[in-house]
């Protein structure tokens, strides 16, 4: 079983900072990236941007790495970074291992 973890940013620019770090370290086996726009509560009042989501696919293990790694990074004050656990076909979980740490 893998997860997966979902991120968002301000900029392509910075989810691409933070993600070719976790893809380096071998702690992400893959990464996606969305355009979204978003609407959201900050500062006592409703607030909307233009954000990238990223997917992030790895091995539950490296949950609390990512994490971290991704809260050191980002410039968010309280970043969104959420885990959903999956099952998938068996050899692509086995790539999942395979090319994690």
């Amino acid at each position: 079983m893998g997860i997966t973890i979902y991120v968002t940013y301000p900029s392509l620019t910075e989810a691409k900072k933070i993600t070719d770090k976790l893809l380096a370290q071998k702690l992400v086996a893959c990464v996606t990236f969305f355009p979204i726009k978003s609407k959201f509560w900050w500062q006592g009042k409703i607030q909307q941007a233009n954000e990238v989501v990223t997917l992030l696919t790895t091995k539950k293990e490296n949950w609390a790495k990512v994490r971290a790694e991704i809260k050191k990074m980002h410039s968010y004050k309280v970043p969104c970074i959420e885990k959903t656990e999956f099952a998938a076909n068996i050899d692509y979980e086995d790539w999942i291992k395979k090319v994690t740490k």
